[in-house]
């Protein structure tokens, strides 16, 4: 049985893209605009995958992965992000995310991703 997966991006087309990619790789998806959608929607006990946006208004990416970590949670992180800064890659392995990718990214090398560390 495949994962299920949740994207946290404010760009509503990364949404819609990634909903539509995932559904067609047969993955259940949801999607969210905010971290916080996110947090009140999902409880921390859940499994999968989470395509995780670092730029985020309120809550960014490395503060969700921050307060999943500390409720334990078993969402397995893969970082997207449009505009990397010095040190993101490092800061977000070390803290456990298990992908980071630089949009824009193939669909295939994220499905592979996921394929991979998600399965």
């Amino acid at each position: 049985m495949k994962p299920h997966i949740y994207v946290v991006d404010d760009d509503e087309s990364v949404c819609k893209a990634l909903r539509r990619l995932m559904k067609s790789a047969g993955y259940n998806v949801e999607t969210f605009n905010s971290a916080q959608g996110f947090l009140n929607a999902v409880p921390p006990d859940r499994e999968g995958c989470l395509i995780l946006d670092i730029r985020l208004p309120g809550i960014d990416g490395f503060e969700l992965q921050k307060r999943l970590n500390a409720l334990h949670s078993k969402l397995r992180i893969i970082f997207i992000t449009a505009y990397v800064q010095a040190g993101d890659y490092e800061r977000a392995m070390e803290a456990g995310a298990i992908g980071f990718l630089q949009k824009p990214f193939s669909d295939q090398s994220l499905l592979d991703l996921i394929d991979s560390i998600c399965s």
